[in-house]
This record gives C-alpha cells, sequence and structure tokens, in this order.
C-alpha cells in the first residue's frame, strides 16, 4: 500500500425534500442523510480565497483522489467528511479513462467559512 492513499473520508448523503404536494424539491433533509466510510484515498489542498468585504469569508478548496482503477459514488450535492472538516462537492466529479477503462475518480471539495 502507498502512503500516499492513506486517508478515510466519510460520504453524507441526503435524500430530496418532498413537499406537502409530493414533488420532489431541489432542497436535501440533511437529518436523514446516509453516511459511506471510503478508505485509501486522498485529500490534498488545491485553493484557498478570502474575501473581506461587508461579510468577510474563506473559502477553502481541497481535492479527493482515488487509487488507480477505484471510483467512489460521489455526485454534486453530497459533502464529504474529511480531515475534520464538513465539506461540500463542487461540480461533478472527474472519472478518468485511459485505454478504455476506468483510471480513477477526482473529486473538488470546498469549505466556505463567514
Amino acid at each position: 500500500m502507498t502512503l500516499h492513499y492513506a486517508q478515510t473520508v466519510v460520504i453524507v448523503r441526503a435524500p430530496f425534500v418532498v413537499d406537502r404536494y409530493g414533488n420532489t424539491t431541489s432542497d436535501r433533509d440533511w437529518d436523514r442523510a446516509t453516511r459511506t466510510t471510503v478508505r485509501r484515498v486522498s485529500v490534498q489542498p488545491t485553493e484557498s480565497t478570502e474575501d473581506a468585504g461587508d461579510r468577510p469569508t474563506v473559502v477553502t478548496g481541497l481535492r479527493l483522489i482515488t487509487r488507480r482503477g477505484v471510483d467512489v459514488d460521489l455526485i454534486p450535492g453530497d459533502r464529504v467528511v474529511a480531515l475534520g472538516r464538513l465539506l461540500d462537492v463542487d461540480g461533478e466529479p472527474g472519472r478518468y479513462v485511459v485505454g478504455g477503462r476506468h483510471h480513477h475518480t477526482e473529486a473538488r471539495l470546498k469549505e466556505v467559512a463567514g
């Protein structure tokens, strides 16, 4: 086993809220979220930005990377607990293909504070 993929994360997925008319909304019910533990991944820092306007904000970016040949069930709207932080999946995870086969998966994660 390589030391590059020594981290464990938890994927948090919440179902969509259904309104009183039976319609699925775009809101998530985080009280009913499921948690899936994923081992042997790498989570690395990417970028961080600050906005010192009326409401100071810090946006911290990280990247989750799987081992070669490994995919994870991760979609936009999910959250990931990594490095002691609760992070949002930022966009669609990238699933890289080499020679017609899945090579690895990468996902942008972000934390907004402020």
